[in-house]
């Protein structure tokens, strides 16, 4: 049987959203549009 007092003991809270957005915002990501963007310049010869 589960021990509740125990468990909650060991709980950690999660990172904050606020913190996950920033993080994940702050990174260069290529996403699919960019990729997309890329190969079109590269077939028209432009870049």
């Amino acid at each position: 049987m589960i021990d509740f007092e125990e468990e909650l003991k060991k709980y950690e809270p999660a990172i904050e959203v606020e913190q996950a957005e920033a993080d994940i915002k702050a990174r260069d990501l290529t996403d699919l549009t960019d990729l997309l963007f890329n190969m079109t310049a590269q077939n028209n010869g432009t870049k």
